[in-house]
């Protein structure tokens, strides 16, 4: 079993690996093989074909420098929508405890009790004091 995963090892020397946009396509191919199932379309199994082959070129790459421009560029577009999902989870757990108000003037989000009534907030990046009314 060594022999084996020494002669992987050796094999994947050079290569440039899995990255996040890795996992993003092998998420793409699995949703589209389960769409592909009820579907059956042959577009659908074209377009999961070339996903899954392009995964493993950019998995047994040797040209790291392009790979981790390639993954760079998918970061730049996808930790906005992940960070702004993971926000709206965030709040959505936390609406029996606390609500989600923005600053007037720096809009920075800010996390306040659930405490029904009208209250002075002060925001702690401008240290601005402001009026929320919470339900």
């Amino acid at each position: 079993m060594e022999n084996i995963i020494d002669k992987l090892r050796r094999f994947m020397y050079g290569r440039y690996g899995i990255d996040q946009l890795s996992y993003a396509l092998f998420a793409t191919y699995f949703v589209l093989a389960v769409i592909n199932s009820f579907a059956n379309l042959i577009i659908i199994s074209i377009l999961n074909s070339l996903v899954l082959i392009y995964m493993f070129f950019r998995i047994f790459s040797r040209n790291i420098y392009k790979r981790r421009l390639e993954n760079e560029k998918f970061l730049k577009y996808w930790k906005p929508i992940k960070s702004k999902s993971f926000f709206t989870i965030r709040r959505v757990k936390e609406i029996k405890t606390h609500r989600f108000r923005k600053c007037p003037h720096c809009k920075a989000m800010l996390r306040l009790p659930r405490k029904a009534g009208k209250h002075t907030a002060i925001c702690p990046r401008c240290h601005s004091e402001f009026k929320v009314h919470i339900l």
